[in-house]
């Protein structure tokens, strides 16, 4: 199992392979989402603001994968149902070019096999989202467990991209908590601030 970076998610027709730049590869944001995961394993507080001293290191796929084991409980889970998730996810597509009743025989033949060959390309593109999904509600957990009600960081290295994402994952929680980011300048540098409210 290893994490390295793809890139966004494949578009994929008969002519060939684009990618959708909406959908961008979740791997780079999860040396943001393991710093935040650090910086918040240090218990109950009411302001967290250990990214400071960010050095900027980034994580190589190996050391990814051994923090995630440090933080996140089901990550071998994770890791084990993303063969799974694959197969759904090219089923998913392979349906689709079946069900195109304008294609000619020629344009479905190529279509499959351009599938066929972004297989090993979707299963990292999913094993790294199935990641960033585990480091987010591993983050949802360690503020509610430390009932942690703001955390302020640096705008940058996409640590707002990460919070702004933690905001639906802390209010779909069983005991969901309302959160909401804001940016403020302070002596010619911009931070953020997840204020985060409890219930």
């Amino acid at each position: 199992m290893k994490l390295q970076h793809v890139g966004d998610l494949p578009r994929v027709n008969s002519k060939g392979v684009g990618f959708d730049h909406t959908k961008p590869d979740k791997y780079t944001l999860l040396n943001a989402a393991v710093d935040l995961l650090e910086a918040l394993s240090f218990g109950p507080t009411l302001t967290t603001e250990h990214l400071h001293n960010s050095d900027g290191k980034e994580y190589s796929g190996n050391e990814l994968v051994g923090l995630l084991k440090k933080h996140c409980r089901d990550i071998d889970e994770v890791f084990n149902s993303r063969e799974e998730k694959t197969k759904v996810l090219i089923e998913e597509l392979i349906e689709r070019v079946n069900a195109n009743s304008n294609l000619s025989d020629d344009e479905r033949k190529a279509w499959l096999n351009n599938i066929d060959m972004m297989r090993d390309y979707y299963m990292q593109y999913v094993t790294n989202e199935s990641a960033y999904k585990c480091a987010l509600d591993a983050l949802a957990q360690n503020i509610h467990d430390a009932r942690i009600e703001q955390v302020t960081f640096p705008m940058f290295r996409n640590y707002g991209s990460v919070l702004h994402d933690l905001i639906s994952v802390l209010a779909r929680r069983k005991s969901p908590m309302d959160a909401e980011l804001s940016i403020e300048k302070r002596d010619d540098e911009f931070f953020g601030t997840l204020s985060i409210r409890h219930r």
